[in-house]
């Protein structure tokens, strides 16, 4: 499989961050037939950013309107997936780099059967060219 880099909307909501919490999210959004294709959360200030990136926007927002968290608007990241080997982000992050393109966060992790996965973003203004750079869909 080759890497595949796409851009996709994600969405950020805060929330206590308090044993059980997570749990309460991922049940709402299980009931609500909501699809991650990645999240990302961590601690900040008294609370926790979520950043949720739905295979469908609409089926979160709808589940986002009877939690107590407001679900931010709509922003952008890439996602990517390929065949895992040493070094596989090299070629994006260079590609990237060579252009001056800060990548402001970047989660990634091993999906196993030699396969990988990574979120990334950068700052509003390099979307346009960072997705032309690196062909993403």
């Amino acid at each position: 499989m080759a890497t595949s880099i796409r851009k996709v909307g994600y969405y950020k909501l805060r929330t206590p961050n308090k044993p059980g919490v997570g749990a309460l999210l991922m049940q709402a959004l299980r009931e609500g037939k909501v699809n991650l294709l990645a999240m990302t959360a961590f601690p900040e200030g008294k609370g926790c950013q979520v950043d949720l990136v739905p295979e469908k926007a609409e089926k979160l927002k709808a589940v986002a309107k009877q939690l107590p968290a407001k679900l931010s608007q709509e922003k952008t990241g890439f996602l990517v997936q390929g065949k895992d080997a040493t070094g596989a982000l090299l070629p994006i992050l260079q590609v990237l780099g060579d252009a001056g393109i800060d990548v402001t966060a970047i989660d990634a992790i091993s999906a196993g059967k030699k396969r990988f996965g990574a979120i990334f973003w950068v700052q509003a203004k390099d979307v346009a060219k960072a997705a032309k750079l690196l062909k993403a869909k």
